[in-house]
């Protein structure tokens, strides 16, 4: 194994458990709630116990001084919602650009199954090559998207997770099957610790409830975006999910802990 990686999978995780709050949406939606005071978002979810939070290289100042001890992820490939297509996912930075940025770790979106996936192949084979030089742990974030794909079916999602592993990523983000039993399918597909993606933002129960359903599936942690940093309390949902990540509890323990009072 490479000591630099195993070293720095250390400051986004916690033995072996991943809550990763990504919050890169600024490049591909604007500036939407929660992200235009990034500082107190960033604050807040990591004193609720986010591993660690990911934004593209150029946040990075705004990112150091609040995030309480916490991992730091650059994103390095990106799109727009209002650009032709948003699976067109174009490289933003380096590995170099990331370690520059204070990164602990750099990922990238790949949409198997897209149209652009022949060059997300590549380009993440690149990276990981990249990354491996200098002791950077890579997190690829591995959907099935595209023409005729359903974005929840375990075969496809499996395909998508075994696929970063045989491009040489060390963690591996990707949506979830919907319950625990289909996605034990998925993370029996890879040795790499599997996240789920946080998907459209429901209610806090069905926040808890797809995390424990994914963990009891297999996974390692979660990567969730709008769910946690556009919630009315970011800090607050994060402690509900990092309890479920963390420390293995139900839901309705976790929704007290996040003091969601009636677990709606």
């Amino acid at each position: 194994m490479n000591p630099g990686i195993d070293a720095r999978l250390t400051r986004i995780s916690t033995d072996g458990r991943y809550l990763i709050v990504p919050m890169d949406h600024g490049i591909t939606m604007g500036a939407v709630k929660g992200l235009k005071d990034i500082e107190s978002t960033i604050d807040a979810v990591t004193a609720g116990g986010a591993d660690a939070v990911l934004t593209q290289k150029g946040i990075a100042p705004r990112v150091h001084p609040n995030k309480n001890g916490a991992g730091y992820v650059v994103h390095v490939n990106a799109s727009t919602t209002i650009g032709p297509d948003e699976n067109d996912k174009r490289m933003t930075g380096t590995v170099r650009d990331a370690v520059r940025a204070g990164a602990d770790a750099v990922s990238m979106h790949l949409n198997v199954g897209s149209t652009y996936e022949p060059k997300q192949i590549e380009d993440l084979a690149t990276l990981t090559t990249e990354a491996a030089d200098l002791g950077i742990p890579v997190l690829a974030m591995a959907y099935a998207r595209g023409p005729g794909v359903d974005e929840s079916d375990p075969e496809a999602l499996g395909h998508a997770v075994r696929l970063a592993e045989e491009l040489g990523a060390d963690v591996v983000k990707t949506g979830y099957s919907g319950d625990g039993d289909s996605f034990t399918h998925v993370t029996e597909s890879t040795r790499l610790p599997v996240v789920i993606a946080g998907g459209s933002k429901g209610t806090d129960r069905e926040t808890v409830e797809m995390v424990r359903g994914a963990m009891d599936g297999g996974a390692a942690g979660v990567s969730m975006g709008r769910s946690i940093f556009q919630h009315d309390d970011p800090g607050a949902i994060a402690r509900a999910v990092s309890a479920v990540v963390h420390d293995d509890a139900g839901v309705e323990e976790a929704l007290q802990q996040g003091g969601f009072a009636g677990g709606e």
